[in-house]
């Protein structure tokens, strides 16, 4: 049995030729998109939006997850040390 249908083989077929021409653009930001994983990746959530057959996408694992956490709590300890800093320096610069 296949994985994915006849709609999301003509999407994809369809978004790679519009990479190739150049007038392929990404959603939010509208850049022009340059990557053939990710020209493949907008013709599947298109074709997922239409009711094709398409498997669900995948979730980031466990790993993934786990960095990003480590990630987002190393930004916030500097960017608190950061505003420390800056602090005592307006401080300083104040008195004299």
């Amino acid at each position: 049995m296949a994985k994915y249908g006849e709609k999301a083989q003509s999407k994809v077929e369809k978004a790679m030729h519009e990479r190739k021409a150049g007038s392929l653009r990404s959603g939010r930001s509208g850049k022009k998109v340059k990557s053939r994983k990710q020209a493949i990746a907008i013709g599947l959530s298109e074709a997922r939006r239409e009711g094709g057959k398409v498997p669900p996408k995948k979730s980031a694992g466990k790993s993934a997850k786990r960095g990003a956490k480590k990630s987002t709590k190393r930004s916030a300890k500097k960017s608190t040390k950061r505003s420390a800093k800056k602090s005592t320096k307006r401080s300083a610069k104040k008195t004299p």
